[in-house]
């Protein structure tokens, strides 16, 4: 491969691998939880992200043994670990919600309707953000 295609597969890898987590591998218990503002909310974070980042793992790892990409192991924990602390942040919810009031998108965070939910929208824009740089860092 070469630079340009070594970043979109580990990016594909790591966005497939955000989709599965966040709405397939995290348990109903989690997403009612993490957020809220005690130790069990944490936990709750902690343990989704966990499994978030393990999925994340498992995807860029099959992804580099099917394609023969050579990974650097620092550089694929330094991306997790950034893709993992900003995703912690986001999914407790006020922090996110807080940054979109300081940022002048405070009414889009609290929009809810036509099927439309502002803070959820903005919580998988700035995953896949931070996925963007987590793949640039892997790479």
């Amino acid at each position: 491969m070469n630079a340009t295609g070594d970043l979109g597969a580990v990016f594909a890898s790591l966005y497939a691998a955000h989709m599965v987590a966040d709405h397939w591998v995290q348990t109903h218990g989690q997403a009612l939880t993490k957020s809220t503002p005690t130790w069990a909310g944490r936990l709750a974070n902690t343990a989704h992200v966990a499994t978030y980042t393990a999925t994340a793992l498992l995807a860029v790892t099959l992804m580099a043994w099917r394609t023969g990409l050579p990974l650097d192991p620092a550089r694929l924990a330094a991306g997790l670990l950034i893709s993992a602390v900003t995703h912690w942040w986001a999914d407790r919810r006020h922090t996110l919600r807080s940054l979109a009031v300081r940022v002048g998108k405070g009414d889009f965070a609290d929009l809810a309707t036509g099927g439309m939910n502002g803070l959820y929208l903005l919580d998988q824009s700035w995953h896949i953000g931070w996925l963007f740089i987590a793949a640039l860092i892997i790479t």
